[in-house]
C-alpha cells in the first residue's frame, strides 16, 4: 500500500471514529431540560429514597434553612443547614473560563440548574422523612482551613427525642475528597434504627459538544458486579417508563451491591458519593416530573443501642477527574476519566505525558516529546513500509507486463503477482501496519485530551492558550493540513487512476476542515507526526537509493 492510500485509510478510519462518536451521543440523547417554571419548581424537591414501610419520600416544601461556607485551599462548599446538603461547590483551583478569577463552581443551585449532593439518615429513627429534614445547628457561618494546618472539620447537630445526630464535613488541605460522617449518641431508653443514603440530583439535560469534541453529562455507578457503568438520564427516564408500565411508580434502576459508588459526570468534572465498602447496598436512580434526574444509594441498617453511640462514614468526592487521587478515595472511582476502549493505550500515554511534562513544564512541549517516543518506537516499522513501497515501484514495469500478458485471467494474474512477491520479499500491505498502529495512538490521545483535566487551560505559547480548546486562529490545522499535502507530494507511488487522484487531493483538505474543531494538542500532535514521518522519509528514501532502489518518480 503507497502513502497516498494509507492517508486514504487513515482519512476513512478517522472519519468513521468520528461518525460512530456522534452516532452513540444522537441516538443515546439525553431528555432535554425542563421549562423554567418546572426548574424553579423542582429546586423546591426535597425527596429522598423511600427505604422501608416507616420511610416515604419527603413532602416538597419551600422552607429551606440558613447556609454556611466550609472552604479549603482548593474547595468551597456551601451546606445548607436543613438537611446538610451540599447545594454548592466551588473549585478554587479551576477557573470557570480562561484567563479568569472566578472558580469552578460544580454542584450549584440557581435558576438554570439544579446539581445538589443530599445526604442523611432514614428508616425508624430517622431525620430525614415525609415530616421534614433535620434542621442542623452550627456553631458560625463560615469556616476556613487556617495556615498551617492540614485539615478542618465541622460539625452540625441535631436533637430528637433524645439522640444527638452529628453531621460532620471533614476537608483536608490539597483534597477533593470531602469525609462526611454521622455520629448517632443515643441518650434514650431505647435502641435507634438508622440507614444512610447520598444521592446527587441533577437538571435533565442534553448531550452537549460537537462532532469533533463530544462530552458526556449524565450518571454512572460501580457495583459488585461491574466496575464502571455510564448510566445515562435517557437510561434513567427510560427506566422509570419501563417500571410505569408495570405499575410501579417512581420506579428507576435497582441494584443490590457490597461496595461500589454513585456518580454524575460531565466535561473533565465528577461529583461520586461513596459509602462504607463491603456492607449492604442499594443503588437506585429516579427521574421526577419536574425534570431532576437522582441516583443514589441506601446504605445498611444501623442499629445503636440505648446509652452508646455509631459512627456512619461516607466521602464525597466533588471536583476535577483527578485518576490519581480518585483511586485513592475508591476503587474504580478512576475509571471515570473515561478513555473508553483505547483505554489500554491512552492510560500508558497519559502517564508518559505527565511524567515529561514534569520535566520540560510545558504541556505543548511535553506533546511534542511524546510523539517523538512514539514516532521512535514506530521507526522500524516506518522504514519497512517504504521499503516494501520502494521494491513495489520497482516491479510496477513487471506487473503491468503481466497485466498485458494475461488480459481478463484475474486468477493467473493474482497467482503470478503472489509468486513475484514471495521471490521479492516484498509484502504488498506492508504500508498498512504503522497507519492501523497509529490510529488507536491517535484515538487514545483524543480521548485523554477529552478526559484529562491537567490539560484544561493548559498553555502551549503564543495563540495557543487552552491546548484542550480549538485553535483560536486555525494556524495549526493549516500548518497540519500543508505538512499532510507535502507528505502526500513526496509518495514515491503516483496515484493513476483520475478518481483516487481526486479523492487524494482533496484529502489535506478534508483533514484540514476536520481539525479546526480538534483540541489544538491534539492537532500539534498530528502536525509534529507529519513532520518527523517527513524528515523519516526524506532519510530512508535517501538510503534506499544508496542500496540502489529506485524510490523518485519520473
Amino acid at each position: 500500500m503507497n502513502s497516498n492510500r494509507s492517508l486514504l485509510v487513515v482519512g476513512l478510519l478517522l472519519v468513521s471514529f468520528l461518525l460512530f462518536t456522534q452516532w452513540q451521543q444522537d441516538f443515546n440523547p439525553e431528555i432535554q431540560a425542563q421549562k423554567q417554571a418546572q426548574i424553579q419548581a423542582q429546586q423546591q424537591s426535597g425527596d429522598v429514597p423511600a427505604a422501608t414501610s416507616q420511610t416515604q419520600n419527603v413532602a416538597e416544601s419551600n422552607s429551606k434553612g440558613k447556609t454556611i461556607t466550609i472552604e479549603s485551599d482548593v474547595l468551597r462548599l456551601t451546606v445548607d443547614t436543613l438537611g446538610g446538603d451540599v447545594i454548592d461547590s466551588d473549585l478554587l483551583k479551576h477557573h470557570a473560563e480562561l484567563h479568569s478569577n472566578t472558580p469552578f463552581e460544580l454542584l450549584q443551585d440557581n435558576s438554570k440548574v439544579l446539581y445538589i449532593a443530599q445526604s442523611g439518615l432514614i428508616g425508624k429513627n430517622g431525620i430525614d422523612t415525609n415530616n421534614g429534614r433535620a434542621q442542623y445547628q452550627t456553631t458560625a457561618d463560615s469556616f476556613k482551613l487556617a495556615d498551617g494546618q492540614n485539615e478542618i472539620s465541622v460539625p452540625l447537630t441535631f436533637e430528637k427525642d433524645g439522640v444527638v445526630y452529628t453531621k460532620t464535613f471533614t476537608l483536608k488541605r490539597g483534597s477533593y475528597n470531602v469525609g462526611v460522617d454521622f455520629n448517632i449518641k443515643n441518650n434514650s431508653a431505647e435502641a435507634v434504627e438508622v440507614q444512610p443514603y447520598g444521592q446527587l440530583k441533577h437538571t435533565l439535560v442534553e448531550s452537549s459538544g460537537s462532532l469533533t469534541m463530544p462530552t458526556y453529562t449524565g450518571g454512572a455507578y460501580s457495583s459488585s458486579e461491574t466496575n464502571y457503568k455510564k448510566y445515562s438520564f435517557q437510561e434513567m427516564a427510560d427506566e422509570k417508563k419501563r417500571k410505569a408500565e408495570q405499575g410501579i411508580a417512581n420506579g428507576g434502576l435497582s441494584i443490590e451491591s457490597n461496595t461500589g459508588w454513585v456518580a454524575i459526570l460531565q466535561h473533565y468534572f465528577v461529583s461520586a458519593w461513596v459509602p462504607q465498602q463491603d456492607k449492604p447496598m442499594t443503588i437506585y436512580t429516579r427521574v421526577s416530573d419536574n425534570g431532576v434526574a437522582t441516583i443514589g444509594y441506601r446504605g445498611a441498617l444501623t442499629t445503636v443501642a440505648p446509652n452508646s453511640d455509631a459512627t456512619i462514614s461516607t466521602h464525597l468526592w466533588t471536583g476535577p477527574k483527578d485518576q490519581k487521587e480518585m483511586a485513592e478515595t475508591a476503587a474504580h472511582l478512576d475509571l471515570t476519566a473515561d478513555y473508553g476502549w483505547a483505554w489500554f493505550i491512552a492510560k500508558p500515554l497519559f502517564w508518559l505525558l505527565t511524567n515529561i511534562q514534569k520535566v520540560v513544564i510545558n504541556w505543548g512541549l511535553a506533546i511534542i516529546c511524546v510523539t517523538i517516543v512514539v514516532k521512535t518506537l514506530l521507526y522500524p516499522l516506518t522504514k519497512a513500509q517504504y521499503t516494501s513501497m520502494a521494491k513495489m515501484r520497482m516491479l510496477q514495469p513487471r506487473i503491468q507486463e503481466m497485466r498485458e500478458r494475461f488480459g481478463d485471467d484475474r486468477q493467473r494474474m493474482s497467482q503470478e503477482m503472489m509468486k513475484l512477491y514471495k521471490e521479492e520479499k516484498v509484502n504488498p500491505m506492508g504500508g498498512c501496519l504503522p497507519i492501523l498502529i497509529q490510529m488507536p495512538i491517535f484515538i487514545a490521545l483524543y480521548w485523554t485530551f477529552m478526559e484529562a483535566v491537567e490539560l484544561r487551560h493548559a498553555p502551549f505559547f503564543g495563540w495557543i492558550q487552552d491546548l484542550s480548546a480549538q485553535d483560536p486562529y486555525y494556524i495549526l490545522p493549516l500548518l497540519m493540513g500543508g505538512s499532510m499535502f507535502l507528505l502526500q507530494k513526496m509518495s514515491p507511488t503516483p496515484v493513476a487512476d483520475p478518481v483516487q487522484q481526486k479523492v487524494m487531493t482533496f484529502m489535506p483538505v478534508m483533514f484540514t476542515v476536520f481539525f479546526l474543531w480538534f483540541p489544538s494538542g491534539l492537532v500539534l500532535y498530528w502536525l509534529t507526526s507529519n513532520c518527523i514521518t517527513i524528515a523519516q522519509q526524506w532519510w530512508i528514501y535517501r538510503q534506499l537509493e544508496k542500496k540502489g532502489l529506485h524510490t523518485r518518480k519520473k
